[in-house]
């Protein structure tokens, strides 16, 4: 391990930092111990209240000038012991060495009720991982994965968190000089495809082995005694992953850039970059500016979650059985248990859209048929479920077509075959069909607010409507919930920068 020579002050406070750091004991090849690099004169703009607490942390304490310090990396608090990860990754189906570039995990902290999260700074300096960045991060970036972090977390999606957003006083080189942030995300933990990937590519057996126990023993200790243990744990990340997907699929999320590298063995959404919501429902629907090909589509993700899964099968191979050829077997058998149980989720998840409690043949034709009108009616995903859900269902062209009135008179026929109510159908529609989603056009006015006339206000308001993304009625809440006026130019995101 490599310590750098900047000096930090170590800091010790009432904040409730409470740090642990299983990670350190794994082998020297796994990360290199550094410290962030200090900024010049941080200012906290966000501070996630909630989840401080829940995480055992004072948030006065946060507010003080030793707490947004810390938050900053110019202080490091007791106990904590900085690290920048080294991990590897498929990137658009290329192999390449990655690692933690600008990011420093700080340590992980011991909630009050013994739960263990990693809290990591972004954006908080170079390491050896770095190929060549400045390690750091504009505050545009950081405030997108803020909003979209925490709206995630509102809709019910496993997610990493967002902390905190401290601005550094420095200026960020990208196309253009942009103010400078740090955002500290909160995880299960960083644990990714590509940390196995790296560890088969350049590590031996047994650090394979090491890390594989680490993260059974971290997430899934349930399966420590299982017959084989390794392929225990290869089903539990794919039951995971295929749970996740099925999720981004029910509110129409595109994450824009699933390489390995940003697959996590939790099973937490990771590392909003380009991610965005699809407004209109179209299946091939994709914003990331580097994504020429639509590889990273909206309907490509549940094919993109089996291939990456199938690349972590790949590097537990050694580990499944000492007969590679047997190995190979549990590993395709296990992915072939993908396809399966992510097309269950999806189907389940979206009768319940329907208010469907029951299983009918025809369902999956039933849902088929909606989705293609919706396709062909250019119709808005989240608004065409909330319509469904309230009875509002006018002034579009879709509702207007004689299609629509006969798919609904199916629809209405199959609700009719299960013991629910229309009330209790109506109650599963509204606890599963939101009525605000981080409309793009709602978060760059967020972000621009912020950045360009420093007001957050804007950014406040958003965020308290995603906070209850459920309870919202469409006529409380048009200014979030209309989708973008038309426009000739395909909305873009871009790599978080």
């Amino acid at each position: 391990m490599k310590e750098n020579s900047t000096k930090i002050e170590m800091e010790k406070t009432e904040t409730g930092w409470n740090f642990d750091n299983s990670y350190v004991n794994l082998p020297e090849l796994f990360f290199t111990s550094l410290h962030p690099t200090p900024v010049r004169s941080p200012k906290l703009v966000f501070l996630n209240g909630p989840l401080a607490e829940s995480l055992g942390l004072n948030v006065r304490s946060l507010q003080s000038e030793d707490g947004v310090a810390m938050l900053a990396g110019n202080r490091i608090s007791e106990g904590a012991f900085p690290l920048a990860q080294a991990y590897a990754g498929h990137q658009f189906g290329h192999f390449t060495m990655l690692g933690d570039g600008r990011a420093h995990l700080i340590g992980e902290q011991i909630t009050p009720a013994g739960k263990r999260f990693d809290i990591q700074l972004k954006g908080s300096g170079r390491t050896p991982y770095s190929r060549g960045g400045d390690g750091r991060a504009a505050l545009g970036p950081m405030l997108r994965e803020y909003i979209i972090s925490e709206a995630m977390h509102a809709l019910g999606i496993p997610t990493t968190r967002s902390l905190a957003v401290v601005t550094t006083g420095e200026t960020v080189i990208r196309e253009t000089a942009l103010p400078g942030a740090i955002l500290t995300r909160v995880a299960s933990s960083h644990l990714r495809v590509g940390t196995f990937q790296y560890v088969s590519r350049w590590g031996t057996v047994e650090e394979l082995r090491t890390l594989a126990d680490y993260t059974i023993n971290r997430h899934f200790s349930g399966i420590k005694n299982s017959e084989n243990r390794y392929l225990s744990l290869l089903n539990e990340v794919i039951k995971r992953q295929a749970d996740l997907i099925s999720k981004w699929q029910m509110v129409g999320f595109i994450h824009g850039v699933m390489n390995t590298d940003n697959m996590t063995i939790s099973g937490e959404t990771i590392d909003y970059g380009p991610c965005a919501f699809m407004d209109n429902y179209d299946p091939s629907t994709v914003f990331s500016s580097i994504d020429t090909y639509g590889r990273y589509a909206y309907g490509n993700q549940p094919d993109i979650g089996g291939w990456n899964l199938a690349r972590f099968a790949e590097t537990l191979l050694p580990l499944l059985d000492v007969n590679q050829d047997k190995a190979l077997k549990l590993a395709q058998d296990a992915i072939s248990d993908f396809v399966e149980l992510y097309h269950s989720n999806w189907l389940n998840g979206m009768r319940v859209k329907l208010g469907i409690s029951n299983e009918e043949p025809q369902d999956q034709s039933l849902i088929e048929e909606l989705l293609g009108l919706m396709h062909k009616y250019n119709a808005d995903y989240t608004n065409t479920f909330a319509a469904l859900t309230y009875d509002m269902l006018k002034g579009t062209a879709l509702f207007e077509s004689q299609e629509f009135n006969q798919w609904h008179k199916k629809w209405q026929e199959r609700l009719t075959k299960q013991p629910e109510s229309k009330d209790d159908s109506k109650q599963l529609m509204k606890n599963n069909n939101p009525t605000v989603i981080p409309r793009n056009h709602r978060v760059e006015e967020a972000l621009e607010a912020a950045v360009e006339h420093e007001d957050y206000s804007v950014m406040e308001r958003l965020l308290k409507v995603l906070s209850e993304p459920y309870s919202q009625s469409l006529q409380q809440n048009d200014h979030y919930t209309n989708p973008p006026a038309p426009s000739t130019c395909p909305y873009r995101t871009f790599c978080g920068t």
